[in-house]
């Protein structure tokens, strides 16, 4: 069976015919990578300061939580990040990893 849909790899939409639509497709796709890779890197390093406050590293915790909040603070001024949204997952991300540290 041969289906006529295009496949996952290819856009959903039909291509504009405007120019100025054509080139704002173009900056969202490129704005929506650099978002998501901004995103990822900033949760992978959440991950990791948790998983060294797990295994009782407290030292390494701390330095991995400063990088975790760094990364959080460059989402915001990236635009990828509300600055109340990246205030409560500091907040948050440093009581988990101080609770996992004391106990």
């Amino acid at each position: 069976l041969v289906s006529s849909r295009p496949p996952k790899t290819e856009s959903r939409f039909r291509m504009a015919n405007i120019k100025s639509q054509i080139k704002r497709n173009r900056q969202n796709e490129s704005a929506r990578r650099r978002n998501q890779a901004i995103r990822s890197e900033m949760k992978t390093r959440e991950k990791k300061a948790i998983a060294a406050a797990e295994a009782g590293d407290a030292d390494e915790a701390r330095r991995l939580l400063r990088e975790a909040q760094k990364r959080i603070d460059t989402a915001v001024s990236n635009g990828v990040l509300h600055k109340r949204t990246a205030a409560r997952r500091k907040a948050r991300l440093e009581h988990r990893v101080d609770a996992l540290i004391s106990g």
